[in-house]
């Protein structure tokens, strides 16, 4: 289920939302040329809980930033090419009606918000990992989130592969998220708990993050596209 366009239409220009793509796009394709190893790029600028919470320090030849910065960065480094650009395809779908209801600033302080709290709730149950995180997912997990509470009945179209064949469909947008949120929490409790892949706490974290947070943002009024 990959979703392409939403029915929702905007006011203004969510310049905040594409700062934020051009920003994780040109740190990616620094991240390709640059002549740092790659593993001194995700262990410099990634989120390694051990390292975050003093389990461990740091080794002095991946040191780049102070600990507590890394929540920051890592939000802007992706592992590829899919990674990159599937963050930055929902980001744009859903983030630029966010943007619209909350104005640029607080959307900017909702989006940053929303990042620490996947970051911490994907490292707080495993302080004693030394497994790197990176991507901008938990971010956007509350963009979603923010985005069914706001705009439950907008319309999106998905593709859905089947076998051989695609097919496309304009769904809810409180069943995509309910799909995909539905996902993630299938995959947190497939997945080993701080083995590496993707960060699914971070997911979880960020989507409910971000519709609890929403409330507070817009003091309580969901008014939204109809």
């Amino acid at each position: 289920m990959i979703p392409i366009h939403d029915d929702n239409p905007t006011r203004r220009v969510p310049v905040v939302t594409i700062a934020l793509i051009i920003s994780c796009s040109l740190v990616f394709l620094w991240e390709l040329t640059t002549p740092l190893p790659h593993d001194r790029l995700v262990y410099g600028l990634g989120v390694t809980p051990a390292v975050l919470f003093g389990v461990l320090p740091q080794a002095t030849h991946y040191y780049m930033v102070p600990a507590w910065m890394t929540i920051f960065t890592s939000m802007f480094m992706h592992g590829g090419w899919l990674h990159l650009l599937g963050n930055m395809l929902f980001l744009w779908i859903f983030g630029n009606n966010v943007e619209d209801r909350l104005g640029h600033t607080r959307y900017l302080v909702f989006y940053l918000l929303c990042g620490v709290i996947a970051v911490l709730a994907n490292a707080l149950p495993n302080i004693k990992s030394t497994v790197p995180m990176i991507g901008a997912s938990g971010a956007i997990a509350g963009i979603l989130g923010a985005y069914l509470v706001l705009f439950p009945r907008a319309r999106v179209l998905v593709i859905i592969p089947i076998f051989l064949f695609i097919t496309s469909v304009w769904w809810p947008a409180w069943v995509v998220l309910a799909i995909w949120f539905a996902l993630q929490i299938l995959s947190s409790l497939l997945t080993e708990s701080g083995r590496g892949g993707i960060a699914f706490g971070a997911h979880i974290g960020g989507f409910l993050a971000g519709m609890v947070l929403i409330l507070f943002f817009t003091g309580g009024r969901r008014r939204g596209w109809r």
